[in-house]
């Protein structure tokens, strides 16, 4: 661009309807064909809940437990398999993400998966797979979760792994490393896996489905301990690792004499939050981890809670006897967890903000069986909020322990576009959640997602923590999507906890204008809501960091008119904004644009007609990455570098609300 990014007072100065407009009647038809394609994936409760896809490792683990256990539905375990083969890459290995590289800690886990189902070690899909991991490192190169499944089937060693002792849910709640000063969803996974930690699982299994030939060297070779740092000797690592082997040297001589205590204080924790909810925490690690906790602690298979506890976990798999029309082979697939109330707020939202009447009787059902979800008792989140009363949004059917500040902004927004006539009622509800979100919101003016102020950065160096997830800070994405609700509910920048957010996301701005995207992949989708965010607070659109943001939008927009970005760019930001177009980030992108002003740039109108052109007959979009037998491109982010989601209904709502937000732009224009 020959203007520089940075000038206050640019402008677009491309016609108004150049030559890559398109007419109104067209964008009309389109956002009509949407918002029809949406209405007929309502749910007859009211709610919407699109297919949530995630990488091979679900399908791995599930194999992993049935097989742990000695349970499990033969046919589904065989259809597992082909779906795990489905996704393996040329190189043998598995990826996190579609197209991208593969992981050692995936492959290790769908090679077991494989031999676990009696499968050759000289099979040629296994010889290419234990190629590739041995090329990369092999077993000792996996992650700490991964070291501790396989220790439960005598394929690592016990006093290898970090430990994950259960004393930590002893530690008070004033303590500085308490449970409480995790994320929440490291602290649903940990908790049970303590347990199972402290009672160490075993099965023999026979040694042909072992996985000895993954150690570079030979298993009896292999170097199986943490690397200590050498580079920083006195350094929080070696801290943690020396501590590590301190506490595994106790449990050798059998110094614990706070373990009985501490596993009845973790086995009630965990019972505590079976109730309200679809499982632990309502997501797959913790739900599979308090599984084999409940076993271990010598809960039968026909025990109510264990009963429950597996219906919950196997209600995730979507089974495909049949195939699908993409993939003729029979399929069974986990979804990491469910997302109807993130799904039916969306979907809301688009349809309100598309014209659908407010007193529509289906906007009047989704609303209502929303309100029904509204969070009434107290949470983990009430550790540090003990004198808040309880409300907001969880993302699944059911997690009332576990609201959080992204949906509940989102939900909030969606009921704005709906006339109740329960309408006391309604504004009951909304005012408890804005009192909620506010009480969550952080020191330093962000919101994060479950937690308020988890920010203890030195908890990442603990040995057990390579997950890359142990911590809950406040995200620009999530502050943005507040700001945009603060606004339709009256609030303003007068409001200091208002401008102490938008300060927050000023100061997290990157050098080329954009924004990080914890949720969503990545740069595009953070930097489409702060701007949302500031536009809905009247922040002026020609403010620098807005035209710079608007600028580096433009800039990293494709050839065909889409906009696409792929996950490697959280491993290397130099890629931001780089990637296939997709409808859903192509549709952030070009919210992006408006919310900053620009709606006569050559790059809104070549983004609008990418989406028109691309739009299928019946109203829908598609996702799919080419020549991967269906499979979806993921635009949605669980932890940055390690588990990314595909939202099957992203590609839908979010086009919807880019074109009905690019409509009501033009209409002003023309009425101007």
């Amino acid at each position: 661009m020959s203007t520089p990014p940075n000038n206050p007072t640019f402008t677009p100065a491309q016609p108004r309807f150049g030559r890559m407009d398109i007419g109104l009647d067209t964008v009309i038809d389109g956002i009509e064909r949407a918002k029809e394609w949406l209405l007929g994936k309502q749910h007859p409760e009211g709610h919407w809940c699109g297919e949530l896809e995630a990488d091979s490792m679900l399908e791995a683990d599930y194999i992993f437990l049935h097989k742990l256990l000695g349970t499990g539905d033969l046919g589904k375990l065989e259809r597992a398999v082909n779906e795990i083969l489905r996704h393996q890459n040329e190189d043998g290995g598995w990826s996190i993400y579609p197209n991208g590289p593969s992981n050692i800690s995936l492959g290790v886990k769908c090679y077991f998966a494989l031999k676990l189902m009696g499968w050759s070690a000289e099979h040629p899909v296994l010889v290419k797979a234990r190629m590739w991991i041995l090329a990369n490192g092999g077993v000792t190169e996996c992650n700490t979760f991964t070291k501790i499944y396989l220790c439960f089937m005598g394929q690592y060693e016990y006093d290898a792994v970090p430990a994950v002792p259960p004393e930590i849910v002893l530690a008070p709640k004033w303590f500085y490393f308490n449970i409480y000063e995790i994320s929440s969803w490291s602290r649903a996974i940990l908790v049970p896996l303590s347990i199972a930690y402290a009672k160490k699982p075993f099965k023999k299994i026979p040694a042909e489905q072992g996985i000895d030939e993954l150690f570079v060297g030979g298993r009896a070779n292999a170097d199986l301990h943490l690397k200590w740092d050498k580079k920083h000797i006195v350094g929080w690592r070696n801290f943690f690792l020396l501590l590590d082997r301190m506490v595994h040297w106790a449990e050798r001589v059998h110094i614990r004499p706070l373990r009985a205590i501490a596993l009845r204080q973790a086995e009630k924790w965990l019972l505590e939050r079976f109730e309200m909810s679809d499982g632990l925490g309502a997501i797959y690690p913790a739900m599979m981890n308090a599984i084999i906790a409940l076993r271990w602690l010598g809960y039968s298979v026909d025990d109510p809670q264990f009963i429950r506890a597996m219906d919950e976990f196997e209600r995730l798999g979507i089974d495909r006897p049949n195939g699908t029309p993409d993939y003729s082979t029979p399929t069974f697939r986990m979804q990491p967890c469910a997302s109807p109330v993130w799904d039916t707020a969306q979907a809301i939202y688009a349809l309100g903000e598309a014209g659908l009447p407010k007193n529509d009787s289906r906007l009047l059902k989704a609303a209502d069986w929303m309100l029904a979800k509204e969070v009434r008792h107290k949470g983990d989140w009430s550790v540090k909020n003990p004198n808040v009363e309880p409300g907001g949004w969880y993302f699944e059917y059911n997690n009332e322990f576990y609201p959080d500040v992204d949906d509940s902004g989102q939900v909030l927004l969606a009921l704005n576009c709906v006339s109740n006539p329960r309408e006391r009622y309604q504004h009951e509800v909304c005012q408890r959640a804005i009192d909620w979100i506010f009480a969550m919101q952080c020191k330093n003016g962000g919101w994060a997602s479950f937690d308020r102020d988890n920010t203890k950065m030195i908890f990442q160096y603990i040995p057990f923590a390579d997950h890359n997830a142990m911590l809950d800070p406040p995200t620009v994405d999530i502050t943005g999507r507040i700001l945009e609700m603060l606004a339709q509910y009256g609030f303003t920048r007068r409001d200091k906890r208002v401008e102490k957010a938008i300060q927050f996301i000023l100061k997290e701005q990157e050098p080329d204008g954009s924004w990080f995207g914890r949720w969503g992949v990545n740069y595009i989708y953070g930097t489409f809501l702060v701007l949302r965010g500031l536009e809905a607070m009247g922040v002026w659109n020609h403010e620098p960091a807005i035209q710079q943001a608007a600028e580096w939008i433009r800039m990293v927009q494709n050839a065909d008119g889409g906009w696409g970005e792929t996950c490697g760019s959280y491993d290397d930001p130099d890629t931001r904004g780089i990637g296939p177009s997709t409808p859903s980030q192509t549709a952030w992108a070009i919210l992006g644009l408006l919310a900053a002003g620009d709606n006569r740039s050559d790059s809104v109108a070549k983004g609008v007609r990418w989406l028109i052109e691309r739009q299928q007959a019946a109203g829908n979009w598609d996702e799919s990455a080419a020549g991967r037998n269906g499979e979806a491109v993921y635009t949605g982010t669980g932890f940055p570098r390690v588990f990314y989601l595909a939202y099957h209904l992203y590609r839908d709502y979010f086009p919807l609300l880019a074109l009905t937000t690019y409509r009501k732009s033009m209409e002003r224009e023309q009425a101007a």
